[in-house]
């Protein structure tokens, strides 16, 4: 019984992060890794890129990071990304 409960808090906790806006420019790898569509060598990308200079906005992280086109960048903002807190323009709301 004991062991249900505690699954139960953990899946509620891990959802409640999975649904959490990310900033492009804040995160750390880990945070990037929790958005739906970044994977860990994408994510890698992006800090790489990052170390430049940050994002100015979504079309400068979609010209700067290799494979971010304008649909997959909507994809990942509809996912909680964002680039100094603004989602995409086009984007629907984050999926909760």
């Amino acid at each position: 019984m004991i062991r249900k409960l505690l699954l139960a808090v953990a899946m509620v906790a891990t959802m409640g992060l999975a649904f959490a806006q990310v900033d492009v420019n804040k995160a750390d790898q880990a945070a990037l890794d929790s958005v739906k569509g970044i994977g860990p060598a994408k994510s890698k990308a992006i800090l790489e890129e990052r170390k430049k200079g940050e994002f100015k906005d979504w079309a400068d992280f979609e010209s700067r990071v290799k494979g971010i086109g304008g649909k997959n960048a909507i994809k990942l903002s509809e996912a909680g990304l964002q680039v100094n807190g603004k989602s995409k323009e086009g984007a629907a709301a984050p999926k909760k």
